[in-house]
Formats: C-alpha cells, sequence, structure tokens
C-alpha cells in the first residue's frame, strides 16, 4: 500500500471516529508496522490534517489543512537557513521579485532586505522586519489568514496581476513526483499559479521533509519551477531543476 492510500485510509477511520489511539489505528490497518503508521501520522499532522494529543490520540484538525506559523517556524531551521542562503543567491540588485509566505521564506526575506531590489509580498510576516534596509518592500493587500500568515482573494489577485516579477519564491506544502507542487488551500494555489505566469523565473523553496508528500492541491508541475532545497532527489530531478548544497 503506498503512503498516500494509508494515509488517507486513516483520515477515513478518524472521520467516522474523531478520536483514536494508534493501535486501534494499527487494528484496523493491520498490513503495516506501528513505526509506518507514526510516519505517516507525523506526515498528516506536519500538512495539518489531523492533531496528535497528549497520550497517544490522533483526531482531525479543523479543516484548514494547514499547520500554524509558530509551530513550523522552529522545524527544520538548519535546513531552512541553507535553502534561504542558496535562494539569496539567485537575486540581484534591481530585481523586482515575489517572496511568498512560509517559514523558509520568511527567512529568506530577512537575508535579502538590504540587497537593492523590490520586494512584493503576501507574507504578514515582513512587518516583523524593522529598522533600516535597502530593500523596497510592498506588502500585498487581502484576506489575512492568521494560520499561514498569509494574504489572499480576490483583492490580492487583482493587485497581483497587474505586476510583473524578475524572479519568484514560493513555499509549498508537498513535492511529489506524480503530484507536482501541493498546498492545502485552493486560495493559495490560485495566487501561486498566477503568479507564477506573471514571474520569469520561478522557484520553490522546500526541505527535503516536503519530498514524496502531496496535500490536496496541486499548485504547480515540477517543470513550472527550479526547486531550492537541502537535499537532493533523483526522482524529482528528473524532471525538474534542484539546487541544493
Amino acid at each position: 500500500m503506498l503512503p498516500i492510500e494509508r494515509q488517507n485510509q486513516i483520515l477515513k477511520i478518524l472521520e467516522n471516529k474523531n478520536l483514536s489511539k494508534l493501535d486501534e489505528l494499527h487494528n484496523q490497518i493491520p498490513n503495516v508496522s506501528i513505526s509506518t503508521l507514526r510516519r505517516d501520522i507525523k506526515t498528516l499532522e506536519d500538512e495539518g490534517k489531523i492533531e496528535y494529543l497528549f497520550g497517544g490520540a490522533v483526531r482531525l484538525s479543523d479543516g484548514s489543512g494547514e499547520v500554524e506559523f509558530t509551530k513550523k517556524e522552529h522545524k527544520y531551521q538548519k535546513e531552512k537557513k541553507q535553502i534561504a542562503a542558496l535562494a539569496a543567491q539567485e537575486i540581484h540588485d534591481s530585481n523586482a521579485i515575489y517572496v511568498d509566505s512560509g517559514t523558509t521564506c520568511t527567512l529568506l526575506l530577512d537575508k535579502i532586505k538590504n540587497k537593492r531590489i523590490t520586494i512584493y509580498t503576501t507574507n504578514t510576516q515582513v512587518c516583523h522586519i524593522v529598522g533600516n534596509f535597502k530593500a523596497e518592500i510592498v506588502l500585498i493587500g487581502g484576506n489575512y489568514n492568521g494560520v499561514t500568515s498569509s494574504l489572499t482573494g480576490a483583492l490580492t489577485n487583482d493587485l497581483l496581476s497587474r505586476l510583473r516579477f524578475d524572479k519568484a519564491f514560493f513555499g509549498m506544502n508537498g513535492v511529489d513526483i506524480n503530484n507536482g507542487y501541493t498546498t492545502p488551500q485552493f486560495d493559495e494555489a490560485i495566487k501561486k499559479q498566477l503568479i507564477a505566469k506573471r514571474t520569469s523565473q520561478s522557484f520553490i523553496l522546500a526541505d527535503s521533509s516536503k519530498f514524496g508528500v502531496s496535500s490536496n492541491v496541486q499548485a504547480l508541475e515540477l517543470k513550472d519551477a527550479i526547486l531550492i532545497s537541502n537535499d537532493n532527489d533523483s526522482q524529482i530531478a528528473k524532471e525538474t531543476k534542484i539546487i541544493c548544497p
């Protein structure tokens, strides 16, 4: 059974019984090991689809499919800093760029604030950048999502449709050979697709924990953007260029 099939089975079980313990899940999916189920649960938790509770029980999340920014920002810090540093090397003076929401993109914003560039973003974490900096920063308005620190919606898309970018840097929830670059939310996917059509070059910032992970909405195909990551993947590399240390 493929990981995504097991994970979908876990979600179906939790739809019928909102709270379940690991051994109960194992009784209903008996042909896999406990350690494999734990990995599937971790993947679903990282995608924001389920919550792992004290005592070993799991339940469905509130349905947003996203994990709060503050819960993700301390995970894989070393890898995310590597990725942000590599992405910063792709940005040059006078560039007009778009930087997406997400923890790695937020690290990138801090790294490039003193480049002589124009940064357009829908990432509200940019408001925490204070003091003197050389970049011109434009925060695009829209509907505010407090979970992801992101702005989306009709106003956002209208404003973005009037702009063009030299380069765009996106965050994603999953990078999969079959399903491409994915995100849990439809409005985020639409926004990313719009921006990708209005930029000369697109980059995805994703650490290797997202390899083989699929969320429920495809934003882009692998061939549509260069992947910047902390590690290589031979299968993904057949479909797109990967920049890694």
